[in-house]
């Protein structure tokens, strides 16, 4: 099994805060930048889909 291709959203800065995503054989896979190689959360990619759209239709509380 090769390792997953990380990507950054374009929203993170410099630091170590920020989630990273990729697509690992038919599901999304999740990870904190600041431990890439620690816990991974899986989900499939219609629940990323929902969620995602969820954050854009109700915005930012951070």
């Amino acid at each position: 099994m090769s390792a997953p291709a990380w990507q950054k959203s374009s929203y993170c800065a410099q630091g170590n805060s920020c989630v990273h995503v990729a697509a690992d054989q038919g599901s999304v896979a999740l990870t904190e930048s600041s431990d890439p190689s620690g816990a991974i959360l899986r989900t499939t990619p219609s629940a990323w889909a929902a969620l995602i759209r969820a954050v854009k239709e109700n915005g930012s509380h951070a």
